[in-house]
């Protein structure tokens, strides 16, 4: 019999927030006192209530883990691929958590060359990242970056391949990113602020030298930009980036010489976003210029790259958003997206004739996979659908012959392909416009009402969400479970004018859309709300809180992983991290116009007293996207309001950041918790 626990009761003090004349009372701010050992007992009481509460399913996550493990090929090694004379490959070993990162020399056969066993160096952490690897052109020597804490501020470090030295500079708060210029000794990095953690400094590190000494190139002044460095595939020159939501700009160096001084691309302009791809002689320009909400393509000589100089290469088209280009020496191919779906494109340089690569289902996702060879015939690629598993594959782009290089294999001999049913449908949202749904199930699910169907969307700065295969969800699809991805506004899955009808003054179509989708979903009988449940993390989180202050009685069970829940106090403090970076996502809180929307949909702003579904919410105490105390407070504050004997459970990882658990299996053990939460949900109203 389950015992009798207390439920959690944070103290209330009394904080007034003040703008533009306007007051609000928050009872839980002190709550963001993360050194505070009255928060972390507040913390640790939610944890144990969650525990306390979920003991009962304890047998069922546990079962849902090694389940999940078991369809993992867990000695597991990726495709080669080449660059600068050697083949790189990931590899894992049977029962361990982190991938060793290898290369070979010349052959793919080769002997095998250990660059970084991450299982060693994750030993005596709780938490282990390794950032991105660059090695030097003459091969000799790898920069290298860990992040032990889950803040996203990795330590660079710089790795002798041929005798194993690793050098004792260490450069701290780092992106983990680093670009080596041409001469092998030159190094550039960019590091964050350490209290916004804004990457705001590009810093030019010269081997041999300490790290103290080392060169500031170039500082991003502007608060609501990021910085950036990388090479282009060319090899031929150095950019540094910087970006906003709705801006860019670039400048360039070549790579030959690294003393020299950077070069602005064309300067940032006011709603001017674009981005450069080297070849021969010339740039060229992805970019949203004259009005190309989709983007089109432009070159530019690489001496004349100012934007008064472009032409266009690839016009605008109204129903096709191009999302990116792929260089290579006789082929350049394009990242396209139409009616939703993934186009790859292949044309030859010299004669301009292309074609598009078949792909014959609305619930796939194609992607351009890594090419770091320049003069190669062979694209590789990526494909995958709702219901069929991951194949890395090499194209001859002149052959038009293709190689499944490795498909995803998915163990325990219980699936089929085609014991799954995938397909895309449309809702009609409130104002008319269409919303695109995929779903996946498996075909023993009946399709009369009385099915689960979890609900899932993110739907913010522009990020699409695509028709994706997952091993994981398996478990719940075998358990009878509809899963749906909804296409809402505030991604870029219909186009640009998707997401700018999304965001801003416009952010609300995406909760409405996400409600309506649900709807839909219960009319056609795909579901009842009984049995419908919702999820979504990070802005997709936000998305949960505003969805539940809306329509709370359409939702069974809801799942908010690290919910970006107080927008309008995080987006007023431009000390927390990211906040002013945000301001072309959200609005400047600052200006009165965008305070008064956020302050109408923001989940915390907005609980009252009402009846809530089951809620689940997840964070990591080290985030540094959406810091702990956004949803500390948000479920503090329900406790208070709520008017139900609904569940309402809270669990922080004590150890983690926003990408909670770093070890590939220990991660599993997160998902099998919001697995049990749901099938628990599922069974008690059976």
């Amino acid at each position: 019999m389950q015992r009798e626990v207390k439920t959690p009761s944070a103290k209330k003090i009394a904080k007034q927030l003040i703008k533009h004349g306007d007051v609000r009372t928050d009872d839980y701010y002190w709550l963001n006192q993360r050194e505070d050992p009255e928060v972390i007992a507040y913390l640790q009481e939610e944890n144990e209530y969650y525990e306390a509460l979920t003991a009962h399913t304890n047998d069922l996550k546990e079962s849902l883990f090694r389940e999940m493990r078991s369809r993992i090929k867990e000695d597991d090694t990726s495709v080669p691929y080449k660059y600068n004379g050697y083949w790189y490959a990931t590899r894992y070993e049977l029962g361990k958590e982190y991938p060793i990162f290898t290369r070979r020399f010349g052959k793919e056969d080769a002997v095998e060359e250990i660059m970084f066993n991450c299982n060693i160096m994750a030993e005596g952490f709780d938490y282990f990242s390794l950032g991105g690897l660059a090695v030097s052109p003459n091969n000799e020597l790898a920069a290298f970056s860990v992040d032990t804490v889950s803040r996203r501020q990795y330590t660079l470090q710089i790795k002798n391949l041929r005798s194993g030295e690793v050098y004792t500079d260490k450069i701290e708060n780092t992106t983990g990113s680093a670009v080596w210029a041409n001469d092998n000794k030159t190094l550039f990095y960019t590091k964050k602020d350490p209290v916004t953690l804004r990457s705001n400094n590009i810093y030019k590190h010269i081997l041999g030298t300490p790290p103290e000494q080392d060169q500031l190139v170039f500082h991003e002044e502007d608060e609501t930009f990021t910085t950036f460095v990388y090479k282009t595939k060319s090899r031929e020159f150095i950019v540094i980036g910087s970006s906003s939501t709705l801006t860019s700009e670039y400048q360039i160096l070549r790579a030959d010489e690294p003393n020299g001084q950077f070069q602005i691309f064309s300067k940032r302009e006011r709603g001017l976003e674009y981005s450069i791809a080297h070849y021969n002689d010339n740039f060229y320009i992805l970019t949203n210029r004259d009005g190309a909400t989709n983007f089109k393509l432009m070159t530019t000589p690489e001496d004349r790259t100012e934007s008064g100089n472009w032409v266009d290469f690839i016009p605008h088209r109204e129903e096709v958003l191009l999302e990116d280009i792929e260089m290579f020496h006789d082929y350049y191919v394009l990242s396209e997206r139409e009616n939703g779906l993934n186009k790859l494109k292949i044309v030859r340089w010299d004669t301009g004739e292309g074609y598009y690569l078949p792909f014959d289902n609305e619930t796939y996702t194609a992607y351009v996979g890594t090419n770091p060879d320049f003069d190669t015939e062979i694209l590789r690629y990526g494909y995958n659908s709702l219901t069929t598993p991951s194949s890395v594959i090499d194209f001859n782009m002149r052959t038009k012959v293709k190689e499944v290089k490795k498909e995803q294999e998915v163990l325990g001999g219980n699936f089929h392909k085609e014991n799954y049913i995938s397909e895309r449908v449309w809702a009609t949202a409130r104002d008319g416009k269409k919303i695109p749904i995929s779903l996946v199930y498996h075909k023993d699910t009946q399709l009369d009402g009385s099915s689960p169907l979890l609900q899932y969307a993110y739907g913010s700065y522009g990020h699409t969400i695509d028709s994706y295969f997952s091993s994981v969800r398996l478990s719940l699809l075998d358990r009878g479970f509809i899963y749906a991805i909804a296409h809402v506004r505030g991604g870029e899955y219909l186009g640009r004018k998707w997401y700018e009808e999304g965001r801003l003054l416009y952010k609300k179509n995406t909760f409405t859309d996400f409600i309506d989708c649900s709807k839909f979903l219960i009319e056609k009988e795909y579901t009842a709300a009984e049995h419908l449940y919702a999820s979504g993390g990070s802005a997709g989180g936000l998305l949960m809180g505003a969805v539940i202050n809306l329509s709370p009685e359409i939702y069974n069970g809801v799942i908010a992983a690290v919910p970006f829940v107080d927008v309008l106090t995080t987006m007023l403090d431009d000390t927390i991290p990211l906040t002013t970076g945000e301001y072309d996502e959200w609005g400047n809180p600052n200006e009165k116009e965008y305070y008064d929307y956020m302050k109408s949909y923001s989940p915390y702003d907005n609980v009252t007293a009402k009846k809530y579904p089951n809620i689940l919410v997840i964070t990591g105490l080290h985030d540094s996207q959406v810091q702990y105390f956004e949803p500390a407070k948000w479920v503090a504050k329900l406790r208070e309001y709520k008017k139900d004997e609904n569940l309402l459970l809270f669990n922080i990882n004590m150890d983690a950041g926003h990408g909670g658990a770093s070890g590939r299996f220990e991660a599993l053990r997160e998902v099998a918790k919001e697995y049990a939460f749901l099938l628990d949900l599922e069974h008690k109203i059976r």
